[in-house]
């Protein structure tokens, strides 16, 4: 357990520095109305105390339950990325698709968010638009975001028909899930001039949870924000390196949990938003970390996969796999495993209470997107172009399917169906020397059962 650097000084309040400076720009700004671009408020304190907090305890990967209407990133708080009630067809055919991603950055692409009554299906693109399409794919709406140039790449969280999405241009965004009609948006001056939102939205009875990005130099803020208005409520910019992990809650363990690309791992009190404990690692931290049953879990480009205790920060185990981990990894609560992947080309299925190996599968390419656990199988997206299928018990191949593009968003089970997202295919975006072409658009897929 350590803290990062020069964090002597950083205690959750805004420090003199350029986001200060920006946030008295932002402050003398005028607000433009509940409906429009807000960008001139400061914020204020967000109380909420811890004596009084008793959340009733959590049911698999839900946060409320389906009549409750909140889904979001991983199907819940916890970031579990796990279905209970899915299953996976044992064979499987494309049911629909459509063009949505054109841009080469590395970050994985956003994941399609179902609203709860499953209506309709939310999907963020890199091109900064929002599609929101009906389960047979009919598309319902597209809504333009000010996010042009790299896009959008976190994923909704839905609440009560309103989705809730940051962009690469450091503004949140709210939009009628039912009409596309923008709520509101809160700029990136009401951010202290954030330049990205890569992270997923969170939200726990009334307000949002959400990691923004800045540069010169590189760091990062966690900002509370209320649902209704998107008024941002308060603030901790003690993160470093520009963040992209979303937030996890485990309201039942009491505590919130994100990290960044200065290899560190930052734990909050929940509710109360006390800082508690942070966790060095030897690299950046990348994927979401989720929390079961007083544990995270950290992978890092250190090359390690890394099990931590949420109320001290202690490390508890670590997997070595000798390459980047920058996937989302998926627990299965019912059976103790943790599903992982990595640039070493395989997901390992692990046991949570010590780390030892249950299975590994070779599956072709690097993996840095999320992976999905079902009733009966795991589902994940490789840099091999396919999605994959394996057995949840044995990691034996189901199926693949094979795609234009890397496989970089969560593949999303919901009502017999499989929703997923993958980079367009590209070449000379990295090459100074070579023009970028887009020789296929990565394609938001909907998958039935074939068998």
């Amino acid at each position: 357990m350590s803290n990062p650097p020069d964090d002597s000084a950083r205690d959750g309040a805004l420090t003199p520095s350029r986001r200060r400076y920006l946030a008295g720009v932002a402050s003398a700004a005028a607000a433009t109305g509940a409906a429009g671009c807000l960008d001139g408020w400061g914020h204020a304190t967000l109380d909420r105390s811890q004596a009084d907090f008793d959340p009733d305890p959590l049911p698999g990967d839900r946060t409320y339950p389906d009549d409750d209407g909140v889904t979001m990133f991983r199907r819940g708080l916890r970031r579990l990325g796990y279905y209970p009630d899915a299953t996976v067809p044992d064979s499987v055919t494309v049911n629909w698709q459509f063009p949505a991603n054109y841009i080469g950055h590395t970050a994985a692409k956003a994941s399609p968010r179902p609203a709860p009554d499953g209506e309709t299906i939310v999907i963020p693109a890199d091109t900064g638009l929002v599609h929101a399409v009906g389960p047979k794919g009919r598309h319902q709406w597209t809504q333009r975001t000010g996010a042009t140039s790299l896009g959008i790449h976190g994923t909704p969280a839905i609440v009560d028909g309103i989705a809730y999405i940051g962009g690469y241009d450091g503004d949140l965004y709210a939009f009628d899930v039912g009409t596309g009609e923008q709520v509101w948006r809160t700029s990136r001056m009401a951010f202290d001039g954030a330049i990205a939102i890569g992270s997923s939205p969170a939200y726990w009875d009334g307000v949002l949870y959400v990691v923004v990005e800045y540069n010169n130099p590189p760091a990062g803020t966690l900002w509370a924000v209320d649902a209704d208005t998107g008024r941002p409520l308060w603030s901790d910019d003690r993160l470093w390196g520009m963040p992209h992990p979303s937030v996890s809650i485990d309201p039942e363990h009491e505590r919130l949990i994100t990290a960044s690309n200065d290899g560190v791992c930052y734990c909050w009190e929940f509710p109360s938003l006390a800082f508690e404990w942070s966790f060095q690692t030897g690299a950046e931290i990348k994927g979401t970390i989720p929390q079961y049953e007083g544990r995270a879990f950290v992978g890092s480009w250190d090359g390690n996969f890394h099990c931590l205790d949420t109320a001290t920060g202690e490390g508890l185990w670590s997997f070595e796999t000798g390459q980047i981990i920058m996937s989302n990894p998926g627990i299965d609560p019912d059976t103790g495993i943790v599903y992982m992947g990595s640039d070493d080309e395989h997901v390992h299925a692990l046991d949570m209470e010590t780390g030892d190996v249950v299975w590994s599968r070779d599956v072709g390419g690097h993996v840095i997107g999320s992976v999905t656990v079902t009733a009966d199988a795991v589902l994940v997206g490789s840099y091999d172009r396919n999605l994959y299928a394996l057995e949840k018990d044995t990691g034996e191949i189901r199926w693949t399917v094979p795609n234009n593009g890397h496989v970089t968003s969560a593949a999303v089970p919901h009502d017999g169906r499989i929703y997923y997202a993958e980079r367009a295919d590209i070449t000379g975006y990295w090459n100074d020397d070579e023009s970028t072409t887009v020789r296929a658009p990565g394609h938001a897929y909907c998958l039935v059962d074939d068998s």
